[in-house]
């Protein structure tokens, strides 16, 4: 495996990352949104995201991609395969941070946000300054494992032409003839990746923790 070689699997690395983060940023707010519209049963639109939740999660990835990529341009919207990988990630991941977020907006205490709004606290300011730092504490450690997922299925996007670690993997090992090479340096940049954000899990874990010590 030569020099080029590796440079090739480090960009394939950087569209991993890249588009994953992309996903996680837009999804997680959006997932969010979801959830405080199932979690306020709001009319309508309450159902809708149900129905929304259950048929993403429902749907293998892959599977939605290549609906995006070849249907879209049948109603008129052209897409690149760029965008299609986000838009997919995007809905794929969305829907399941939305449960994330359902789950702990569910076991949240209602008496706290009855106090606040007892105290004439804004229904914005309740949720800015109550809700959402004890939810993302309950919600840290299953959003993390859906941002490592993400990471893990980004080889899906190959489908469409994009070329990730794994793409760029295989495309040297058929080259070459010699795949192991190419699937150990593969590996080796993954696993970085997602110890990046368990050690981040745990260092927002850790500073909660001390803010709560010192309240």
């Amino acid at each position: 495996m030569s020099a080029g070689d590796f440079i090739a699997i480090l960009q394939g690395a950087v569209v991993t990352v890249t588009l994953s983060l992309v996903g996680i940023l837009i999804g997680l707010p959006i997932g969010l949104g979801l959830a405080l519209l199932r979690w306020g049963n709001v009319p309508v639109l309450a159902r809708i995201v149900a129905v929304y939740v259950s048929m993403l999660r429902a749907t293998p990835l892959v599977t939605l991609l290549l609906l995006l990529f070849f249907a879209l341009p049948n109603i008129g919207i052209e897409i690149d395969p760029i965008s299609a990988a986000i838009l997919a990630l995007v809905m794929n991941t969305a829907a399941f941070n939305c449960e994330v977020w359902r789950a702990a907006l569910m076991n949240f205490p209602k008496d706290q946000f009855e106090a606040a709004q007892s105290v004439g606290m804004r229904a914005a300011q309740r949720f800015r300054r109550i809700v959402l730092p004890q939810i993302v504490r309950v919600s840290l450690p299953g959003l993390v494992n859906e941002m490592s997922l993400l990471i893990k299925v980004t080889p899906v996007l190959a489908v469409v032409g994009v070329v990730d670690i794994t793409r760029a993997a295989v495309r040297i090992g058929a080259e070459t003839y010699e795949p192991l090479p190419p699937f150990l340096v593969a590996v080796a940049l993954y696993a970085p990746i997602v110890f990046f954000l368990v050690s981040l899990q745990r260092w927002i874990e850790r500073r909660q923790a001390a803010a709560e010590a010192a309240a």
